[in-house]
């Protein structure tokens, strides 16, 4: 309990130091601990991928990567754990896939309100995935939060 509570204290000082970059320099996905690149956007407007790779003697380990996908609209961003939580994320997702979007549930936890309305960085880069793949995320919820302000208790 007492690791747990030592290990969370230590990632929030370290996001925070990195949310202030002015104070330590750009943001850069290669410079990032591994417990905070998954939905992470670099100071160039990139996302940072969490890759693993095949060290000695077998052991699997991990990496904080630049991608080449492009975020038109933030940079310098550290996802937050809240939304992470509430967006039904894991924060050791290697990679930057579509699979998930085939999970109703996963879909109906980002397009949630909790996630939908407080989590930009997560519903763009779905969103993205989505389009790419020749869907629309949480139409219901866009179009039920543009007639009525509220989204609650919908999912798509």
């Amino acid at each position: 309990m007492a690791v747990n509570l030592l290990k969370t204290i230590a990632l929030f000082a370290l996001s925070s130091l990195l949310i202030f970059k002015g104070a330590v320099g750009d943001l850069m996905c290669e410079e990032l601990p591994v417990e905070l690149c998954a939905y992470s956007i670099s100071d160039a407007g990139k996302r940072c991928v969490l890759e693993n790779y095949l060290a000695r003697k077998g052991i699997v380990k991990y990496q904080c990567k630049t991608s080449e996908v492009l975020v038109e609209t933030m940079s310098g961003w550290i996802e937050t754990e809240a939304c992470i939580n509430d967006c039904g994320l894991d924060r050791n997702a290697v990679g930057i896939s579509s699979d998930y979007l085939l999970s109703h549930n996963f879909v109906a936890k980002l397009c949630s309100q909790p996630c939908s309305s407080y989590c930009p960085n997560i519903l763009d880069l779905y969103s993205n995935l989505a389009q790419a793949e020749g869907n629309i995320l949480c139409t219901n919820i866009i179009t039920y939060q543009h007639y009525t302000g509220n989204a609650e208790n919908i999912t798509t």
